[in-house]
Order: structure tokens, then C-alpha cells, then sequence
């Protein structure tokens, strides 16, 4: 079984809004229509219930002329103790998460426990159809660590994505990484 993890391109940062409700700025909506015409069209399509990644997932969906799914747990980080960040506060702050993972870099999830929600949610996603490819539609942060658990190796910074709008590729049943980051066109 192949399925991608596809993290949501960028998005429209707006510090007086919950990070959970930004939407896909205007080139990251063109992004993910470019997004759609490069993967094959999996059976199956699960987005995070963020709404960058459905905006994503909705974009992808409506130019496969197909449906997707929302799965909770394939949220990004936790990150509702600081809410927005800025870019020089939020870059250390990402650095600890992942530097640390059994410990709270400011009151956001740990790493280790985002791993856990993340892993348990695309394992039990997969067994559900074993023999269709998924595209899962997420974050990078929680991409990173879904790379790490797939690699067998420690959870680490240098395991994130390049940018957003990247993708990489697994074979859940394996549990193995078939492919790195690769920033999407």
C-alpha cells in the first residue's frame, strides 16, 4: 500500500485568529491546485480538521472529482499555550520542541506525545483499507514526526519539512519511509 503525507502550502498568517482557522493564501490555494495534478488519485483522501489542511484537502478533492475525510488527530502540534508566535520566537520555540521531545517547549504538546497521536491515527486510518493508497493531508511539524517513527530514528528538526507544501512518501503496512521530504512544484 502507498500513501503520501502531504503538508498543507502556505497560508495566510493572521496573528488575531486562531491558528487552527488560517486559511491558504492566495498562492498557497494555487499551490495545492498544482499539488493535485501530481499524485496519482488515491481511494482515500484524510485531512487534519485544520483549516489550512482542508482547504488543501478540499482543493485536491474537487480536482479529483472526489470526497475526503477529517480525522482530529492528524492536527498539528498543540501549539494553544502560545498561540501565534512571532517568526523570532516561534523558530527557538520549534527548535525545543523538537531538540526535547519528552518536554513542553512553552506549554505546547511534546513532541513525543504528538508522535504518538499521529502514529496511532495513520495506522488506524490505514488498517481500515488496507488495499487502497492514501493521501493524507497535514502539517509538517507532525509530518516530521511521523518520518521519524517511519525511519526508526529519534525525533529530530532536521527530519521537518523544506517548506510548506511538501509531500513524502510510506508504506504503512511495512511501517518504512519509501521517500524524504520533497517540496511539492
Amino acid at each position: 500500500m502507498l500513501c503520501t503525507w502531504v503538508s498543507h502550502p502556505e497560508v495566510t498568517v493572521d496573528p488575531t485568529v486562531r491558528i487552527q482557522d488560517w486559511g491558504l493564501s492566495p498562492v498557497g490555494r494555487a499551490r495545492a491546485a498544482h499539488i493535485a495534478t501530481l499524485f496519482p488519485q488515491p481511494l482515500r483522501i484524510v485531512s487534519s480538521s485544520e483549516r489550512k489542511a482542508l482547504d488543501t484537502a478540499g482543493i485536491i478533492a474537487g480536482q479529483w472529482g472526489s470526497e475526503f475525510e477529517v480525522d482530529e488527530d492528524l492536527g498539528e502540534m498543540d501549539r494553544s499555550a502560545t498561540g501565534y508566535l512571532d517568526p523570532r520566537e516561534f523558530e527557538p520555540t520549534v527548535d525545543a520542541f523538537f531538540a526535547e521531545p519528552h518536554r513542553s517547549a512553552r506549554g505546547w504538546e511534546r513532541a513525543i506525545d504528538a508522535q504518538s497521536r499521529v502514529e496511532r491515527a495513520v495506522r488506524r486510518i490505514a488498517a481500515q483499507t488496507p488495499e487502497r493508497g492514501i493521501a493524507f493531508i497535514a502539517h509538517g511539524g507532525v509530518g516530521a514526526l511521523l518520518l521519524a517513527s517511519l525511519r526508526r530514528e529519534p525525533i529530530s528538526r532536521a527530519l521537518d519539512q523544506p517548506a510548506m507544501g511538501s509531500s513524502f512518501a510510506f508504506d504503512p503496512q511495512d511501517w518504512t519511509a519509501l521517500s524524504s521530504w520533497e517540496h511539492v512544484g
